[in-house]
Order: structure tokens, then sequence, then C-alpha cells
């Protein structure tokens, strides 16, 4: 009997997860519906019928290909599959919320129902297929490149001007990106970087069924330095096993480390710490301190730490410039705002505390949904520039 009640207990306790799991789904799907099905066709007829029955199976298809492709199975067809129809859930979901508040203007035209939900139901299936294949292109093509101007204070001339490339959050994962990755390597080189970094979020997977996707890398030319940091998805993962790949393809991680780089006859520190997730790993977790022992404390420090809210830590320590990747800058339009709850700043060039400056790539690549809409994918040129001494 005793037993019976622990196998009880021990159910009980994965109901609010399972509940959880099932309910985002039902969110996201349950506002398209209505919008698309329920309301244009007044709760009748085939259309509502075959409209109700696609939504039933998108919300069956939701949690189980996502249990199915990052569960214990890691079935990289069930992990597209389900990845895919989240982004695409996603915007319909946003721009159906969108569109039932507009709507409501049209009574004050003198369109009311059904004709009004009609009516915000086609604009509404018109923007969001446009913004679905858009969003696909953008995510899968080669990404741009910014090139952005950044003034550090005591970087010596011999240093003026060099070129910091960053890509980040290439997330390689079930979908076969090898072209991809040997194509953005060849803009990285093309832009003739000093040094090259990467700020974590390298791959979804294992070494194993990962490694043909990242190992283009390998093939990244900067000759002052290649330097890796680990991102949150490494600890979802084999982070350690990361670290020891890009070392054996010539990247140098920084493990809560940092290099001290040499041009013209003047340095600069390249640091390097680990995303906070890395806690949960012995020997792993960010150690500011620790990457900065034995640095010479007169040299500007420019500092790759994954995620934007590190900064906090990095601007009392007095470090020039932190590198982060992270928010994808929302990847998916209105998601922006829900990462801005979590991180201080999304993307671009931003400044904090009285010397510390930091640069939030929208990352290079894209995590699970093959779609970005309003937030494009960029290679990123830092050009490190010197400016006086602040006191």
């Amino acid at each position: 009997m005793r037993s019976t009640h622990a196998d009880e207990d021990g159910l009980l306790k994965y109901v609010p997860r399972v509940a959880l799991f099932l309910a985002i789904p039902a969110l996201l799907f349950v506002v398209p519906w209505w919008t698309l099905v329920g309301a244009p066709t007044e709760g009748t007829g085939p259309l509502f019928w075959a409209g109700s029955a696609v939504f039933l199976l998108a919300f069956a298809c939701l949690p189980a290909s996502m249990f199915l492709g990052h569960g214990p199975a890691q079935s990289d067809a069930a992990s597209i599959v389900g990845d895919t129809l989240l982004g695409v859930a996603w915007v319909v979901f946003s721009w159906s919320a969108i569109g039932n508040i507009v709507g409501l203007a049209l009574p004050l035209a003198g369109v009311h129902d059904p004709d009004r939900s009609r009516i915000v139901a086609v604009g509404v299936l018109a923007v969001a297929t446009a913004l679905v294949i858009w969003g696909i292109i953008e995510a899968r093509r080669v990404p741009r490149v910014r090139t952005v101007d950044v003034s550090i204070p005591g970087l010596g001339p011999g240093l003026d001007g060099l070129r910091l490339v960053v890509v980040t959050d290439t997330h390689f994962a079930a979908l076969n990106r090898l072209r991809w990755s040997e194509k953005v390597v060849d803009v990285v080189n093309a832009q003739r970087p000093d040094i090259a970094c990467h700020a974590g979020d390298l791959a979804d997977g294992s070494v194993a069924k990962r490694h043909p996707q990242v190992d283009p890398l390998g093939k990244v030319d900067a000759p002052l330095g290649r330097f890796y940091i680990t991102g949150n998805h490494e600890y979802f993962g084999d982070a350690q096993g990361w670290i020891d790949h890009m070392t054996s393809i010539g990247w140098q991680p920084l493990h809560n480390q940092h290099q001290t780089v040499t041009r013209g006859g003047d340095e600069l520190v390249i640091a390097g710490i680990d995303d906070p997730t890395g806690v949960t790993l012995p020997g792993h977790g960010p150690d500011l301190p620790t990457a900065l022992a034995g640095a010479d404390p007169r040299l500007p420090v420019v500092l790759l730490a994954h995620q934007p809210k590190q900064i906090t830590a990095s601007a009392a320590a007095g470090v020039a410039l932190q590198i982060s990747g992270h928010t994808h800058g929302g990847q998916i339009w209105p998601f922006h705002y829900l990462v801005r709850l979590d991180q201080p700043v999304v993307a671009g060039l931003s400044r904090h505390g009285a010397n510390t400056q930091l640069y939030t790539s929208r990352g290079t690549g894209f995590w699970g949904p093959q779609l970005r809409v309003f937030a494009p994918s960029e290679i990123t040129v830092l050009v490190l520039r010197s400016a006086p001494a602040r006191t």
C-alpha cells in the first residue's frame, strides 16, 4: 500500500508541469481559432468543422513533436516539425490578437458582425502568411554584416582600427546548415578580422551529431586570435565536449580566462566568462575575478559574456566593452517585449555605468523556429577606436 501511495505522489508532482506544457499550446491556438474559424463562421458550417479539425490537430501535434524532438528521444525530424509549428503559431497568435484589437474600430465605420469578423480573419491570415514566408527566408539567409565603431578609453594607438568580428547564437541543430555555415565563414573572412569571437550558443545537440556543421569555423582567419565562450544552450547538452571540440579546430575557449593581445606595441585584454547556467556543472559558471586574474589593470578589457544581464558585474569590474548575444533581438516580433523583461538590452550598443559599454548582437543563426520577423540576423564587425582615458 505504501508503494502505491508513493507512486501516486510521484505522478502527482508532474501534474503542474504537464498542465503548463499543455496550457501554452492551448493559449497559442485558442485565440487564432476564434479569430480565423469560430467568429467568421459563427460556429457552424463545413468551414467551421474543417478549420476546427486543423487547429485541433495542430494543438495535439505541437506538444507531441516538441517532446519527441527535445525530450529523451531527441528526434531531429520531430524537432524540426515542432519548432516550425511553434514559430508559426506565435506569428498567427500575435497577429490574431492585433487583428481583434484593430477590428474593434470597424463598427465605428458601420461594419458589424459577421462581416467585421470575416474582414479581420482575412486580414490576419494574409499578414501572418506573408510574415511566415518572409521570416523563414530571413532566418535561413546568410546574415548581413553590421559594422559598428566603438570608442575604447585607454586603447593604445597601435590598436586603433582593430577589427573584431563577432558571430553568436549559431544554434547548429536538427536542420542541417552545413552550406550556410561555410558561407558564414566566407563572409567573416571577407571582413579581414584581426580577432574573431563566438559569443556562445554554438549548437543544440551533441558534438557527435552537430560537429560537421561547426567544423567550417576552423577555417576562420583571424591573426590575433579566435575566441569562444559557452552560452546557456551548451549547458543543456555537452558544454565540456564543445569546449574541447572548439579547441581541436583552432579556437581558444575562454573558460573564465583571459588573453592579452598585442598590435603595434599596444596591448588589449580579451576575456571570457561562462554562462550563468554553467553553475549546474562542476567547475563551470561565470567567475569574472578568475577570468581577469593576472591581467594588467591598466589595460582596457573586452569581455565575452553570453547574456547581456551579466553587464552588472562587468560594469562593477571596470570592463571597457562587453560583447553578448542570447537575445536574438527577439527573433520573432513581438517576442522582444518578453525578452526585455529578462535582459537589460535586446540589441545594439549601450552604455552602463561610467566606463562600460555593451554590444548585444541579434545573433547569427536562430533557435528553434526557423523564422526571424523584424529581428534580422547579423555578423558584427566591431571596429575599436582609441579614445582619451576617463578618470
